[in-house]
């Protein structure tokens, strides 16, 4: 039997780590594309969706993070770096939204259009689209760190309705009772 799902309020530790993944590997898929340019399409498609993904999770992350830090027993320090987190989050959000609506255009226009990009130009605007991405991937590192000083240096954990042990989540009343005697 699988363990329950926690309500949308404790689910922020479970999804926040693929939007993470997803949005720190697809720059490298950009500059695989450049590196090896007759394989530009497949790299820049995948970097693409990579990008979408992540930053729908993004979107999922930070809804979900925002319906768990009512849940929070605060401390002033703890609020201190709730706050910092929150609007690390938002922010890193929202450029990342821009972010792929950037690379969107950049992969989708000529496709669209039937045109190819010079080698040059789909080189310079790779850069530049990096470059800021790069600046995207530090505000997401960023709030990465203020999540994970929350849990590791505050102590603060999901709140789930799992019931009085953390063996409620994986076993059955029966079964729990069992596992309790070990």
């Amino acid at each position: 039997m699988l363990p329950p799902l926690p309500s949308w309020d404790g689910l922020h530790p479970l999804v926040v780590h693929f939007p993470i993944a997803l949005l720190l590997v697809a720059p490298l898929l950009v500059i695989l594309g450049l590196l090896v340019p007759r394989m530009w399409k497949g790299f820049a498609v995948a970097a693409l969706v990579l990008m979408a993904l992540g930053t729908a999770g993004a979107f999922v992350a930070v809804a979900t993070g925002v319906a768990g830090a009512g849940l929070v027993e605060r401390t002033e320090a703890i609020s201190e770096v709730l706050e910092q987190h929150e609007e690390l989050a938002e922010t890193t959000r929202t450029v990342f939204a821009v972010l792929t609506v950037i690379f969107a255009a950049i992969v989708l226009g000529p496709m669209l259009s039937r045109s190819t990009l010079k080698p040059a130009v789909n080189a310079g605007l790779n850069a530049a689209f990096l470059l800021l991405y790069a600046f995207g991937a530090l505000l997401l590192v960023n709030a990465a760190y203020e999540g994970g000083r929350l849990v590791h240096e505050y102590g603060v954990q999901a709140m789930t309705a799992q019931g009085p042990s953390s063996l409620g989540a994986f076993f059955s009343e029966d079964e729990h009772e069992e596992h309790e005697d070990d």
